[in-house]
């Protein structure tokens, strides 16, 4: 069961967004409602594993139960995945609370409520990290049926994409290999919308890159491609091999002299 409120404890804040476009303003408002000493804000990836602005709440926090061990000391987040996205991480700050004797407050979803992690509170944030994950896997697999059910209707919804998956495919592998990515950004046409047969910009190219790789951390996923099979001459090409060879000669190269290729 959630600890029970106490009289005039200190709170400390924590938001996070992992990129610049999703918003901050609805967790802020969230904490500043639960009236947090002191709020730390951060946009950046769970894949990345320093968190500045979550390393300096934890240690404000620290530093008020140490100045003040009979005060309730709690940090504050709006809700379980801006806080850690699997049960390790979630393991390792149950331990570096439970050094500290703070506490830990989830503002909103079914489990709303402040926990200790002493005793049984360190396994049920193990538990807390297995329900956020089945919840992430659910809404995952709604959003995929949706998509698969709309375009069976012959709808695929959205705008068409400035960089797709082929691009962004290719986009990677010439990242690998240490090709600057305004190089790589010359080297790829857009296919459809007004845009057809430009450039993507540099920018729409990083942007591409970094919510692949978001995504990829997210759902514990590789990004890069699968290592290619080593092929005799002797051998045939495989459907895939034809199928990449046809769509690579399909690829215009713009400012470039085409030459043909033969695996």
């Amino acid at each position: 069961m959630p600890a029970p409120r106490t009289e005039r404890p200190v709170r400390i804040g924590y938001a996070r967004t992992s990129t610049a476009r999703q918003e901050l303003a609805s967790q802020l408002e969230a904490l500043h409602r639960a009236e947090c000493h002191k709020v730390f804000k951060e946009q950046i990836s769970t894949r990345i594993k320093v968190r500045p602005e979550l390393e300096k709440a934890l240690a404000l926090a620290r530093q008020f139960k140490e100045a003040a061990p009979e005060t309730p000391v709690i940090f504050t987040v709006h809700e379980l995945k801006r806080l850690a996205r699997n049960a390790a991480e979630l393991m390792t700050l149950s331990a570096e609370l439970q050094a500290g004797g703070i506490q830990l407050e989830l503002l909103t979803g079914p489990l709303t409520g402040i926990y200790d992690p002493n005793g049984m509170g360190a396994m049920f944030f193990a538990v807390l990290a297995v329900a956020g994950q089945i919840e992430r896997n659910h809404i995952r697999e709604k959003t995929l049926e949706g998509q698969v059910t709309a375009a069976a209707k012959g709808n695929h919804g959205g705008r068409p994409k400035v960089i797709d998956d082929d691009m962004l495919t290719f986009a990677v592998a010439l990242k690998d290999k240490g090709v600057p990515v305004p190089e790589i950004a010359k080297k790829l046409v857009i296919k459809t919308g007004k845009n057809a047969g430009k450039n993507p910009s540099v920018a729409s190219l990083y942007r591409a890159l970094a919510e692949a790789e978001e995504a990829a951390a997210d759902d514990s996923l590789p990004l890069r491609p699968k290592p290619v099979r080593i092929r005799r001459p002797e051998e045939p090409l495989t459907p895939e091999e034809i199928d990449l060879r046809e769509r690579l000669r399909a690829q215009p190269r713009p400012n470039t002299e085409i030459r043909s290729w033969t695996p």
